[in-house]
């Protein structure tokens, strides 16, 4: 899936556009001058006429006929298949529909001295205008409609970019952005609560041991919870903090985060237990209730036991199932989570490998829950089981696979 890039550029766009490569680019800036009237081109040349104001509030800007059509065509047209989508233009924040298209939302501001001059040689080397109808014009029509239409937008942005395109710094760490999402799995791109934690050598080095079917029940075990241990530490990651400060041995004061205390653990039975010991190695004392499901092919939904803590729905909790397959067994033991009233954000689910259909499943259903895994498989096999996977987990860990 393509990451879709929103900037929204006041006056200049060709810094930003020409950092980001293999790029698409739509303009939505031209879209109120297709209607202009043969006869507005006179007025605009004498400063009695200024599309950026005239032109906005004739069109009332509640995105009827003409306008109306236009977006319907953008929300339409198709491009060409690329990394990166850019859609560019001053009013391209007005309307919800297109908002709600975009990854990313950027608003490249610019110095009002710096606009006002940029405007003035356009207008005067370029079109031949005298000094005095631009700055009419701008101070009766180009700035109220900075002011009433495209100032107001800034609100919805992500990113607000100061001093305009010659930012380079702001650009790069853009560009950087863009790249390193670009380098995730395709599913942390549709799933942005989908974390795949970064891998290394040693990492797939651990993978390729525990998915070797020779492998000895006692070095399955070891770097299966070196992995374990792994994730369970990217997992915390997420959890909110709170700003701390100690005083160090120096004397010195320190400026720190202190852990969350609200906090359990809930392994899914059976092979969710193998990721316990992780768990309580980082989380000291943490509290770990268990959800056993009966599996029967693709469809586990039948709940069998569940032993939670009673407060449960205070805390944030940390689901451990080592393989996420079809989801349905995990969606039926988020849903008894939230029944227990267990916000879903509150939610993160840990595993070693995941299946898409099971990310599909979850993330679709639940799109709050934080899912993190240490690597996303192929598929699933027509007997549901990952592929390439690594055979059924708790059998190998517990030695029960003979």
């Amino acid at each position: 899936m393509s990451i879709i890039l929103i900037i929204q550029m006041l006056l200049t766009q060709s810094s930003c556009s020409s950092a980001l490569k293999n790029s698409n680019l739509g303009n939505l800036s031209k879209f109120p001058y297709m209607i202009l009237k043969p006869t507005r081109d006179v007025q605009t040349a004498s400063g009695s006429f200024s599309l950026a104001h005239d032109g906005l509030i004739s069109l009332g800007f509640e995105f009827g006929g003409t306008s109306l059509k236009f977006i319907n065509q953008l929300l339409m047209k198709k491009v060409n298949a690329s990394d990166v989508i850019i859609l560019e233009g001053i009013l391209v924040f007005h309307d919800q529909r297109v908002r709600n298209l975009m990854n990313m939302k950027i608003f490249v501001d610019t110095d009002a001295d710096v606009r006002l001059a940029r405007r003035i040689r356009r207008d005067t080397v370029v079109r031949g205008r005298d000094i005095n109808s631009v700055l009419e014009q701008y101070a009766k029509f180009v700035k109220p409609a900075f002011d009433d239409f495209v100032l107001p937008s800034k609100k919805y942005a992500d990113v607000i970019i100061p001093r305009g395109g010659e930012n380079d710094v702001a650009v790069d760490l853009i560009v950087q952005h863009i790249r390193t999402k670009l380098g995730q799995h395709d599913l942390c791109k549709i799933y942005p609560n989908v974390y795949v934690i970064q891998s290394t050598f040693q990492i797939r080095g651990m993978h390729t041991l525990i998915r070797d079917r020779d492998i000895s029940k006692h070095d399955f075990v070891f770097y299966s919870d070196r992995l374990i241990r792994l994730v369970v530490e990217h997992g915390l990651g997420h959890l909110p903090f709170t700003e701390k400060q100690v005083v160090t041995p120096t004397g010195s004061v320190y400026t720190g985060v202190d852990f969350c205390k609200k906090l359990c653990g809930v392994s899914i039975v059976r092979s969710g237990e193998s990721m316990e010991n992780a768990l309580r190695a980082c989380c000291k004392g943490i509290k770990i209730g268990k959800i056993l499901i009966h599996r029967d092919g693709d469809n586990g939904k039948q709940l069998i036991y569940e032993k939670l803590p009673k407060d449960i729905s205070e805390r944030h909790v940390l689901l451990l199932d080592p393989v996420l397959a079809t989801g349905n067994s995990a969606n039926q033991a988020i849903d008894l989570l939230i029944q227990k009233g267990v916000p879903e954000s509150h939610i993160i689910f840990l595993n070693l490998i995941s299946a898409p259909e099971g990310i599909h499943c979850v993330s679709k259903r639940f799109p709050s829950l934080k899912i993190v895994t240490s690597e996303i498989d192929v598929a699933l096999n027509e007997e549901f089981r990952v592929i390439p996977g690594m055979g059924e987990f708790g059998d190998r860990y517990f030695g029960t696979d003979d």
